[in-house]
């Protein structure tokens, strides 16, 4: 019935707005030193920019049988850092998905009290009045406006959910991806699968493996 859709649907709200507007901005802003450290983290794993676009132009000439697959997790070994470990698509949908989540959470508070307020503040008004300055250029009334918008945000929310998980990610090679999330915590650099891992010169190699001296044969190496 609506009504029992109606309450699962208000127990779902909290649980989304949580992992959306808590747990991923806590996530991306707790890595870094300092400010500029934690824009540019923010800036190299969240924002498009030209070195994306040269892997998803890879990912599009592979598509066609023209090269290798790109690797979108990149590793550098002297920093211990990653440079960027998401798909390039995804660093297209995700501030998408983002601003969905955000106008269906505005137009959700009006569609659930028409007069919400919070410590005081008329905000359910103050979104209805905002709303009436464009729903008269659709033929629309500012709460039918929103109605409309909070529709078509969820299903476009749903269809980046579908890309996200249902294509971007429906390959076996990326399910040690999940494994980490989930389970270790940590990402195997070891399989080459869509990983790049940076090093640099001997300098910046493990202790152990400057002990090599380069006269010494396999069998003689120094430990």
């Amino acid at each position: 019935s609506f009504h029992t859709a109606r309450t699962l649907h208000m127990i779902a709200v909290p649980f989304l707005l949580a992992v959306n507007w808590i747990l991923i901005p806590y996530n991306i802003f707790s890595e870094g030193h300092g400010l500029m450290g934690k824009i540019s983290h923010f800036v190299d794993h969240y924002i498009f920019g030209p070195k994306d676009l040269a892997r998803l132009v890879g990912i599009i000439k592979n598509f066609f049988g023209k090269g290798e697959y790109p690797a979108f997790t990149v590793y550098d070994e002297k920093t211990g850092h990653y440079k960027t470990k998401l798909h390039p698509l995804m660093k297209i949908l995700i501030p998408l998905e983002g601003l969905a989540l955000f106008l269906i959470t505005v137009s959700g508070i009006v569609l659930y009290k028409l007069d919400w307020s919070l410590f005081g503040l008329p905000v359910a008004q103050w979104i209805i009045s905002i709303s009436g300055m464009i729903a008269p250029t659709f033929g629309m009334t500012p709460v039918g406006f929103l109605r409309v918008l909070h529709l078509l945000m969820t299903y476009w929310f749903i269809f980046e959910l579908v890309v996200h998980v249902g294509i971007l990610e429906f390959d076996p090679r990326v399910w040690k991806y999940y494994k980490a999330i989930f389970w270790s915590g940590k990402e195997d650099l070891s399989d080459r699968h869509f990983v790049e891992v940076e090093r640099h010169n001997p300098n910046h190699l493990p202790d152990r493996e400057l002990w090599r001296d380069p006269s010494d044969k396999p069998s003689e190496v120094k430990e």
